[in-house]
Formats: C-alpha cells, structure tokens, sequence
C-alpha cells in the first residue's frame, strides 16, 4: 500500500522484513474511545483479539468483524479493520453474506447471550449448520448489560432480574451444547481474564476453516458481578477443567480429580487417586462423532462447578 506520497500506509515495513508488513496490536487499535463501563471484561476481550491479529500474518484490509445489538456489539468500532454494526441478532446471517461472498476475508461475528441466544438464535444454529466459514465469539455474561440487567437466555434458573422479580422459571441454554448439536466444527470455552488461554484460543479459532464458535465467559461487573468467580478468582483454579488433545482429562489444585466415562456412556468426575489415571477419560478433539464433545459440555450445570475449558471439537 503507498500513499499519495508515494509513502508506505502501514507501519513496520522495513529493508529488514523484506518489504513484508510487520503489524503490531498498535495497528488494530481504532481511533474510537472506547466505551464500556469500568472494569468490563469486554476491555480484556478487546485487548486479547487485538494480540491475536498481528500474529495471524493477515492484512487488516481482510479482516472483517460483523456485530448485533449490545455491549460485546461495540466491538467493530474499536477495530482498525473493515467492520459491521448490524441489527439485533442478525450479525451471523450479514456475516455468511460477506464470507460467501468474499471467501478471502476473514470474517469475525461478535455476538452476546442475548443477541446471539435469542433474537438470533436461529441464524447463529444454520450459520452453524453450514460451516460457513466465520468465527463466532460470543460474550457470555448470563445478563442483559445494555438494557439494564434483565435475565438472559444462560440466566440460572431462579436468576432474580427487573424481567424475572420472582426468580426466572426456565432453563438456560449451555450454549457449547446448542453450537456442537449444530454441528459447529470447532466449538470451544474460555474467559475474559485469562491472559494466556483466551489468545490461544482465538489462535486456534482463527487457524480453523469452517464454522468457529468461541463461548467466552465475561464479567459483567455492574448488573451480573461475580457470575463466574468460582473459576476465575485466585481460588478457582480447582475448578478449571482444561481440556488437552491426546491427554487424560484431570483438574484440582493438585490435579488430584478426573473424568470417567461411565459405562452407560456418560462421564463422572472421580478421585484420579480412587480409579488410577489409566482408567481416566482422554480427550479427543478431533473425533468426527461430537457425542463425546456433548457429553462433556454436560459435564458442569454452571460456571459454579468444575467447568471443562478449552477446545470441545476441532
């Protein structure tokens, strides 16, 4: 790219990387104030995928992020990069027409448990289906933030809000079981603070052709706080059960539990010093059937519990 000058556009092209662009986070950080309530975890979010870009070798002019209507739906404005601000729910369906359309970009959907879950739970499912290939994140807060705090579609059950004052009545999605029975071909889990596994994550997302679904746990400090401090306080690494290809499936403090599979087929979590670490579940990411994906985004009612994260199926 040359200016008007004759100049180079983009920084970091030097005699030293061949002419090659050399982008930094710097670059894909747009001109807009940023404007989210202190201590969201959507700045966390924000400053992992604008990490993640510069490694992917990608140039910014094919990168596109598609968004709805809420808080996560800011995303696109905070990006140096081409971007859509939708309407509620549809950010999956104008995303297929992109990615269809121009199979060169790169096509990022940032979405909300509300705007993805509800009013656009049917494009996400068949934008799914497809395997278009998009990379969805979904910032999972298990609220309505940009409307002041009403229960959303991963509230818990009883979840008392301005919408349910006598406790909400209806179960909430899991929204790694809907991606994987839509046969997402790569479905994953992680959280805003995780300073390392949230941009490895993105990597992985991002490297993987087809449909990327990224279910990403996040603070909601004014109207949800503490939803999910049981895994990421100090204390909560007990908690954390991260999922590895080709390894035994164990968390603790001290990796002292484990997963099983039962023989009916579904998993239990055990004492690994009870059953010995032969017997232990390995996990298998790359398993054509996803009934073993399923059964361990099962695995945890809520992110109160021991919670498998990391990549489900690739």
């Amino acid at each position: 790219m040359t200016d008007e000058n004759g100049g180079t556009g983009e920084r970091g092209i030097t005699e030293a990387t061949g002419g090659v662009t050399t982008l930094t986070r710097s670059d894909f950080v747009s001109d807009q104030e940023v404007r989210w309530c202190p201590g969201c975890g959507d700045y966390a979010i924000l400053a992992a995928v604008q990490s993640v870009m510069p490694k992917l070798g990608i140039p910014r002019e094919k990168f596109v992020f598609v968004s709805g209507i809420g808080c996560s739906s800011r995303f696109p404005y905070y990006m140096n990069t081409y971007g859509l601000h939708g309407i509620h729910g549809r950010a999956p369906a104008l995303a297929t027409g992109i990615a269809t359309a121009r199979p060169d970009l790169q096509v990022w959907v940032v979405t909300g448990d509300g705007d993805g879950l509800s009013i656009g739970g049917n494009h996400l499912i068949h934008a799914l289906r497809r395997n278009v290939n998009l990379k969805i994140l979904l910032f999972n807060n298990q609220i309505y933030g940009l409307t002041k705090g009403q229960y959303s579609p991963t509230s818990e059950k009883g979840k008392v809000t301005k919408s349910t004052p006598f406790g909400s009545l209806e179960t909430p999605f899991n929204p790694i079981s809907l991606a994987l029975a839509a046969e997402s071909s790569f479905v994953a889990r992680t959280y805003d603070v995780e300073r390392k596994h949230l941009p490895r994550i993105l990597e992985r997302a991002a490297a993987h052709r087809g449909s990327a679904f990224v279910e990403i746990y996040q603070n909601c400090n004014i109207f949800n706080d503490g939803a999910f401090i049981a895994l990421t306080s100090k204390g909560g690494g007990g908690n954390r059960i991260y999922l590895e290809h080709g390894k035994p499936i164990r968390f603790g403090s001290d990796n002292e539990q484990g997963v099983v599979m039962k023989p009916d087929g579904s998993l239990e979590m055990v004492d690994v010093g009870a059953v010995g670490e032969d017997n232990l579940l390995v996990h298998d990411e790359h398993r054509d059937d996803p009934s073993l994906a399923y059964a361990l985004s099962r695995l945890a009612s809520g992110p109160t519990m021991p919670t498998p994260l990391g990549v489900f199926r690739d």
